[in-house]
């Protein structure tokens, strides 16, 4: 009797059933998107109402008005603000970025005693709480004279385990060959860091640009506590100090809110395909 080898054909894999519940993730998603916009939405809205309209339910302003833009501009120096902070936010950025693309080439291209041991220890700076490094950092810089100046907004803040972490994963997964042929042709370490890796890993280093430059600007606790003068004061503190000032004058504070966040804003829509693209890649290496 002959032996039967026919392989029975596998049993099919029955298809996820997913598609049929897209349309209730589509209806969470939409439902926090709003929850998350409303208050963006709201301020831009209140920023054109007229103070007698700022507390009705009227959705479109009944008599839109540009006044509390020009009364931002004269009660506080808006104008040196945002230069103030735009200065502080690019200064970290650079200082960040560059420091960081050191240290992750070092860590990804080399072998060295005490590496594994050196890389936790930058990791382990994530985990430690900002407020626990505030006291040390301003009496040393109260004991340099660096208090009111840009040196001392922006030095204690060039240091970034993160973008160590970051970097790292990115220059970890560019190819050996590329390092061989670069030394073969006579390319030292910085030639080849500066010629060959970083073209190659633009779009990681923009995306971390971006949300670094971002959450500079964003940044109120230490330029609190480093600027005392009001005239080099960052967005963030003079829009606090503004608050103080007026009250409940609700119109021209949304007015100042909405010229703080609208550039950023602007600058994360435009980026935002390559920011999540460098983030979804940087979990991949």
């Amino acid at each position: 009797m002959r032996a039967n080898l026919t392989l029975e054909a596998p049993a099919r894999l029955k298809p996820a059933r997913i598609g049929q519940w897209n349309w209730l993730i589509h209806l969470v998603l939409i439902l926090l998107s709003l929850f998350v916009i409303f208050p963006l939405v709201w301020a831009v809205i209140t920023s054109f109402k007229q103070a007698n309209e700022i507390y009705t339910l009227d959705v479109i302003p009944q008599h839109p008005t540009t006044d509390n833009y020009g009364y931002v501009y004269t009660a506080i120096p808006f104008v040196r603000m945002m230069l103030n902070t735009f200065a502080f936010a690019l200064t970290v950025t650079l200082g960040v970025l560059a420091i960081s693309v050191l240290a992750a080439y070092g860590f990804s291209r080399w072998e060295f005693k005490g590496k594994n041991i050196l890389f936790l220890l930058f990791i382990g700076t994530l985990i430690v709480p900002g407020q626990i490094t505030i006291i040390p950092n301003y009496l040393l810089l109260a004991k340099l004279g660096w208090l009111n100046s840009l040196a001392g907004l922006t030095i204690p803040q060039l240091a970034s385990g993160f973008g160590v972490f970051y970097l790292r994963q990115h220059f970890r997964s560019f190819p050996k060959e590329l390092y061989d042929a670069a030394v073969i042709d006579g390319a030292g370490a910085f030639r080849t860091l500066w010629s060959i890796v970083l073209p190659n890993r633009r779009a990681a280093l923009t995306a971390f640009a971006i949300l670094m430059f971002i959450q500079t600007w964003n940044e109120y606790f230490w330029p609190l506590l480093v600027v005392k003068k009001y005239n080099d004061a960052v967005l963030q503190v003079g829009l606090q100090l503004f608050l103080q000032a007026e009250g409940n004058e609700w119109g021209p504070l949304m007015a100042a809110a909405t010229m703080s966040f609208l550039p950023i804003l602007v600058l994360y829509i435009l980026a935002q395909r390559q920011i999540m693209d460098a983030f979804v890649r940087s979990g991949l290496h």
